[in-house]
């Protein structure tokens, strides 16, 4: 406001200035022009005698004072009578002078009040308030952390998946040049769409048997060129739980009764589908998070509840009496895309009596990525993620990490499907002369669905198989 103030007075100093510059001009030289002796070729103007001037005019022009001219100019000229048109109007022209004084000082004042901040202009509260730029070393902090950041989508809040998610960011995170990230997912499905179709996700776990799945279906279209795995993880048992009171003596009980199959969408509610519907026991439905379904068993509301993680689960293991786990048998329908595994005392001693076994499914879990370009920044951070990781696994697989990291083997292959290529080129590099045989015993492991739940015993069966490979050899 005050900037445009200051803009209207100078702009009425200036009218004022031109104003007051042609008034004087006119005064001045118009008087200058009459007031010359006309040529002597040319014949004097005769005057009206002085009669003829009217009697108001005359008494008019003899009240108006007299002002002389100059001295220069009063002696450059010859004296000469001025008729009353000529005469300049002294009164008119100081009272313009005196106007003019005043503008000045006023104008004065406005210079002094600008130089001393007094007349602000007005200004834009939106410029004031926008964010500093930021400098270069906050611009390459953040820079270096959306770069060196790598995301992990695992499971629910409780899950295995989670759970080892969190312990590769407590084993691999570097300050600022690797950042591991665990997200809480649906797991199952929904984390292959996620890290089919998610720009913020770089890494899910998943299974095998649900990859298998989504590429025959088709519904999220073509994934054998769009997902790649880094490692196969380690195996995850189904856990059956029903109250030590309710009668329920096997699975085939469970026909017509409320079973909770887990959240939907999860994982967990897709295998337990699968399972109950190959064996073709018909269950009622309802899905509860673990929580809200030990409450709903203890009150009688539901007839079991499915979980399935890698033993021993959190959420069964603070389980005390009251409760009980029914076998799932290891049936011939189950065996394409399920494991043989067992449940014993030592997993749960609240649960299974000493020296009791539990028969029960596996499902295998894996490490996935998108298959991006060997030239893109996304493949050079999950390739940073590769070579802080294998070679890490074996600090992964000492307490107090989680028993399941003992079951990992970097070099497992998963058959159909292909590895991520910085993955491979890391086993390559690092395999032992003996690795093509490891490599061999993997997926002859896994196309039998075989069964080797502990190190000791896989790294028996391992043996077994050189012998065998061997005496093949030999024939």
């Amino acid at each position: 406001m005050g900037g445009a103030r200051t803009a209207l007075k100078f702009d009425r100093i200036h009218r004022c200035g031109l104003m007051l510059c042609a008034v004087l001009v006119m005064s001045f030289g118009g008087a200058e022009l009459r007031a010359q002796p006309a040529p002597a070729t040319r014949p004097a103007v005769a005057t009206k005698p002085a009669h003829a001037i009217k009697p108001a005019r005359a008494a008019r022009r003899q009240a108006l004072p007299k002002q002389p001219l100059m001295a220069a100019r009063r002696q450059a000229l010859p004296a000469q009578p001025l008729i009353a048109s000529q005469r300049p109007a002294p009164l008119r022209q100081a009272a313009h002078t005196v106007r003019f004084k005043k503008i000045a000082r006023s104008s004065k004042a406005a210079h002094k009040r600008a130089r001393a901040g007094l007349d602000k202009p007005v200004v834009d509260r939106r410029e004031v308030d926008k964010p500093a730029a930021p400098n270069d070393a906050a611009a390459n902090l953040s820079e270096r952390l959306n770069n060196n950041t790598v995301s992990i989508i695992a499971g629910e809040v409780g899950s295995t998946d989670l759970a080892v998610a969190h312990e590769l960011s407590l084993v691999l995170d570097d300050g600022d040049n690797l950042r591991i990230m665990p997200m809480v997912g649906a797991g199952g499905g929904r984390n292959i769409r996620d890290i089919r179709f998610m720009k913020g996700v770089d890494l899910a776990i998943t299974r095998p048997s649900l990859l298998a799945r989504m590429r025959q279906s088709g519904e999220i279209g073509p994934i054998d060129d769009k997902i790649v795995y880094l490692t196969k993880l380690f195996n995850e048992e189904m856990h059956l739980v029903v109250r030590a009171d309710a009668g329920v003596a096997s699975i085939e009980h469970l026909a017509g009764r409320t079973v909770n199959l887990g959240e939907t969408g999860s994982g967990t509610q897709s295998i337990a589908r699968e399972v109950f519907s190959r064996l073709g026991i018909a269950v009622r439905e309802v899905n509860m998070t673990e929580r809200a379904a030990v409450e709903g068993l203890r009150s009688g509301d539901i007839d079991a509840t499915i979980v399935i993680g890698g033993k021993p689960v959190p959420a069964v293991a603070l389980m005390a009496a009251g409760f009980r786990l029914l076998p799932v048998p290891f049936a011939k329908q189950l065996r394409d895309d399920f494991l043989p595994a067992m449940l014993s005392n030592e997993d749960y001693p609240g649960l299974i009596e000493p020296g009791r076994r539990v028969e029960t499914l596996a499902v295998g879990s894996v490490l996935v990525a998108y298959n991006w370009p060997r030239d893109s920044d996304r493949y050079q951070k999950i390739e940073k993620f590769v070579e802080a990781f294998f070679p890490r696994l074996g600090r992964l697989q000492t307490p107090p990490h989680h028993p399941k990291w003992r079951e990992v083997n970097v070099a497992a292959t998963l058959p159909g499907w292909t590895r991520f290529g910085a993955a491979e080129d890391w086993l390559r590099e690092h395999r032992e002369p003996n690795g093509a045989a490891r490599e061999e015993f993997e997926r002859f492991v896994g196309t039998r669905q075989a069964r080797a739940a502990t190190p000791d015993e896989r790294e028996r069966m391992y043996e077994e198989f050189l012998q065998w490979q061997q005496a093949r050899e030999r024939r």
